[in-house]
C-alpha cells in the first residue's frame, strides 16, 4: 500500500521536472484516500516556502477543513527538509513516508532528526527508504542535466 502512494507523489515529481523545477512530489491520504498532491514550484511561483510538502499539506487542510491533519499520512519523494519537517509536526500529520535521503538538508536523520526532538508536542511516525532508487534517479537525472 505504501508504494501505491509513493508512485502518486514519484507522478507529481515528473510534473515538477517537466516545469524545471526539483523533481518533488508529495500526497497526503486521509483513510486511506489521496485528498491532496502537490509537487515543487519554487521557480514557477517564486516562493522559498512552495515545497511539495507544504503545498499538499495547505491543500488537505482545505479539503477538511482544518488545520489538525492528525489522521492523514504524507508521502514525499524526497527527505523533508527542516521547514517541511516543522509544517509536518505542526500540521499534526500521523505518519510521514519518504523515498530518496537528502544528504544536505534532510531534516530525518541525514542532516539533522527533527522528529526526533522529545520536546515537541507531536510525534510523527517516520518510515524512510521506500522506492528510495526511483526516487532518488529522477533527482539525479535532473542534476545532472542542469549541471551540462
Amino acid at each position: 500500500m505504501k508504494n501505491k502512494f509513493l508512485e502518486l507523489a514519484l507522478n507529481e515529481a515528473k510534473l515538477a521536472y517537466n516545469k524545471d523545477e526539483v523533481p518533488v512530489g508529495a500526497v497526503v491520504v486521509h483513510n486511506g484516500e489521496v485528498i491532496a498532491s502537490a509537487h515543487n514550484l519554487r521557480e514557477t511561483s517564486n516562493s522559498a516556502t512552495a515545497h511539495a510538502e507544504i503545498l499538499a499539506i495547505e491543500k488537505a487542510c482545505r479539503v477538511l477543513g482544518n488545520w489538525k491533519l492528525t489522521d492523514c499520512d504524507l508521502y514525499v519523494t524526497l527527505e523533508p527538509c527542516i521547514m517541511c519537517a516543522g509544517a509536518i509536526i505542526n500540521a499534526r500529520i500521523r505518519s510521514l513516508y519518504f523515498g530518496a535521503y537528502d544528504p544536505k538538508a534532510g531534516a530525518c536523520g541525514s542532516v539533522t532528526d527533527v522528529f526526533r526532538l522529545n520536546e515537541l508536542n507531536h510525534k510523527v511516525t517516520v518510515y524512510a527508504g521506500i522506492m528510495e532508487d526511483e526516487c532518488s534517479e529522477i533527482l539525479e537525472r535532473f542534476f545532472k542535466e542542469k549541471r551540462k
